[in-house]
């Protein structure tokens, strides 16, 4: 399997409660030997393509999706109804997001979010996300 040693990705599918199936832990093996970093599900199918990883995109997406929901991933919707990014760091931070590349970017930093407006009634405020659009100068 390229990159992320089988065994590692075995392990890492069980501790997050997921069946180590072998598209998990081949497409996993691919998704996470890169490190943290973000990703859309047509890169990571390209990706698994070129090492030979035969999977269908939809099964990417649904595997995305499971990975997301165990805890493996955190989903980055950059605007609603275009493209996902799925981030392999799952601690809580914010991103910068450059306009017409389609890349994000973690943004490093202490980040003063303060004046929040108090939730709803019978709610309460788990996260906050913060994407701050940037473009290249030219």
């Amino acid at each position: 399997m390229p990159g992320f040693e089988a065994a590692r990705m075995i392990e890492k599918l069980r501790k997050a409660g997921l069946r180590p199936t072998r598209q998990r832990i081949e497409l996993g093996g691919v998704l996470f030997a890169k490190g943290h970093r973000h990703i859309a599900a047509e890169d990571l199918h390209a990706e698994a393509e070129a090492a030979g990883v035969r999977v269908s995109l939809a099964t990417i997406y649904n595997t995305l999706h499971q990975f997301t929901h165990a805890g493996l991933l955190r989903e980055v919707a950059v605007d609603s109804g275009r493209t996902s990014y799925f981030d392999t760091n799952t601690s809580d931070h914010h991103h910068f997001f450059v306009e017409g590349e389609g890349e994000l970017i973690d943004l490093v930093g202490d980040i003063g979010i303060d004046r929040l407006p108090a939730p709803p009634k019978g709610t309460e405020i788990t996260s906050v996300e913060l994407i701050v659009r940037v473009r290249r100068c030219p």
